[in-house]
């Protein structure tokens, strides 16, 4: 008898842990077939709620997670990519993609031989995986991840054939009424959160159902529970996170547990709406119910808080304050630790709009040295700021260097993915010495106007400013490259113009000795040369990054 059991809670433990390695591969090879198309299409997300909240349903419904899609919101939301009012409507829109699952396993899952489908499926995912000439061989792991969970589902389907004992637990938690319904929610969303997949604790529901070891009620009631366990994911991925990040987990959990709890006190109202929908009593078609259920659930939810979304975030913002941590003038990377489950693509993608933000701030000092030129009176605070900016980009570089090492460590992380992060990596640290040699720069420049004889109208002057500002448009070129690509020819283009900011370098440095000749003052001309040597150095920089992006 003993070893029955144990043989039974082995089994249903194996079939599940394959049912959640199937979704979780399916996720996966979905993910690397779509690219960053997904996580750039989250990241497009406008103004319009409705907009927000469809895109959710669709990304939900491709990559067949809620726990994924919440994650890359939150992590959106966490790089300031997505505000908390789009990020909302995101995850309203996430939580009726995930009754996709309950949909397929209902209609799939208990008409025919599921061996029968799942084994040739593996066999063929497995065949593409060596077409990789061929984008198609990107989509394996989702072939064999599908094949996977529907063979999990098979074994699940026979593990839990209950014996007499379990049948007459259930039957009694049946008899508690009200108390029967709220452990069912308990137990839906304890057992959610330990396996991290609603998916996966509706496929189970069905199974029991479809057994007929679950009634029509009980089902009904873990499937609500599931709904609050499904946002254990988004909770962790807020650890350590921005404030709007934490923000956003907290109103994934508001939003799931207040519709749950509205559901309850509608309970029966709400299970006799779902038996005039579907065709057929909940004993003659217990599956279909139950998907219909979860479907109508989350439908009806979005439905009644999506016109309430600004409200609602108002809230979050009052729940959740900014510390004065956060507040400080110190760099905190946007970025969550990185997750197993999401695509690496979606950290490239995070990790580029840092990047982008680092060259934002290098720019920043290329303006201070222009600014100096032509407002000398203001060289003191513009060195200043160069300071402090160069501190910053500092630890910009530090902060996203340790990240893209994480990220390289991934497991889902294949040989693409890795070099992709290590010219990520060369792109930063050329920034950061680009920054260097700037504020280097900024205070040569500074002594310049200060400490000589300075005219902005003179034609030494002129050509020293139209020199900083070639390098300055060469720099603002290469980071237009790195956002949107750039062609060989473009490359070609790039070269002459580093090689231009050379003979620019030998032409003022010649012109310069020739004034020391004439008589000019030494210290001036000294530190005009060190300009140029500087200047020269900043374009090297810009060179060196353009062959890395």
């Amino acid at each position: 008898m003993i070893w029955n059991v144990i043989s039974q809670i082995a089994g249903f433990i194996g079939a599940l842990c394959l049912l959640l390695f199937g979704m979780n591969m399916l996720s996966n090879g979905i993910q690397k077939g779509a690219g960053s198309g997904l996580q750039k299409l989250l990241g497009k997300i406008t103004g319009n709620r409705f907009y927000a909240v469809l895109t959710g349903i669709g990304v939900t419904a491709i990559i067949q997670s809620s726990g994924t899609t919440t994650v890359m919101v939150v992590s959106f939301v966490n790089a300031e990519i997505l505000t908390l009012e789009q990020a909302i409507g995101v995850i309203f829109g996430a939580n009726i993609g995930t009754t996709v699952t309950a949909w397929i396993v209902s209609f799939f899952g208990f008409s025919f031989s599921i061996a029968a489908m799942a084994i040739p499926l593996f066999g063929l995912g497995y065949i593409i995986k060596y077409f990789k000439k061929f984008r198609i061989h990107n989509f394996a792991e989702c072939f064999m991840g599908f094949a996977l969970l529907f063979m999990g589902l098979g074994l699940l389907k026979e593990s839990l054939e209950l014996g007499p004992a379990a049948a007459r637990l259930f039957t009694a938690i049946n008899s508690w009424g009200i108390g029967g319904i709220f452990l069912g929610v308990l137990i839906g969303a304890i057992i959610t959160a330990l396996i991290h997949s609603s998916s996966a604790m509706t496929a189970i529901v069905l199974t029991m159902a479809a057994n007929g070891s679950l009634s029509w009620e009980l089902s009904a009631a873990i499937v609500l529970g599931s709904n609050i366990g499904s946002t254990v994911d988004a909770v962790m991925s807020s650890f350590g996170a921005s404030v709007n990040a934490r923000r956003t987990a907290l109103v994934h959990v508001a939003f799931n547990v207040t519709g749950t709890i509205l559901a309850l006190l509608i309970f029966k109202p709400f299970l006799q709406l779902i038996d005039f929908i579907v065709p057929l009593k909940p004993s003659e078609n217990i599956t279909t119910h139950i998907a219909m259920l979860h479907t109508v659930f989350n439908i009806c939810a979005t439905l009644f808080f999506i016109p309430f979304v600004n409200q609602i975030a108002i809230i979050a913002r009052k729940v959740i304050k900014e510390t004065s941590e956060e507040k400080d003038e110190h760099y905190h990377l946007p970025a969550i630790l990185p997750h197993s489950r999401i695509s690496a693509d979606l950290y490239s993608y995070q990790i580029q709009t840092e990047i982008t933000k680092m060259s934002a701030k290098v720019m920043e000092m290329f303006d201070s040295v222009c600014n100096s030129f032509v407002n000398p009176q203001k060289a003191d605070e513009e060195n200043d700021h160069v300071k402090y900016l160069e501190n910053y980009i500092d630890e910009m570089n530090a902060a996203i260097i340790e990240f893209l090492q994480k990220c390289s460590r991934l497991p889902n992380a294949n040989h693409n993915d890795r070099q992709h992060f290590s010219s990520l990596l060369h792109v930063t640290d050329n920034l950061e010495n680009l920054s260097d040699e700037t504020c280097s720069l900024m205070h040569t420049v500074r002594k310049y106007v200060t400490d000589t004889e300075y005219k902005t109208d003179s034609k030494r002057s002129h050509e020293i400013m139209d020199y900083v500002e070639s390098v300055r448009i060469f720099f603002e070129q290469t980071c237009d490259y790195f956002t949107i690509g750039s062609s060989a020819e473009e490359r070609l283009s790039g070269e002459a113009i580093e090689q231009k900011i050379d003979r620019t370098k030998k032409e003022l440095k010649k012109a310069s000795r020739k004034r020391l000749e004439s008589g000019a003052d030494v210290k001036e001309e000294l530190n005009y040369m060190d300009m140029v040597r500087k200047i020269e150095r900043a374009g090297d920089c810009v060179y060196t990054m353009l062959q890395s992006v």
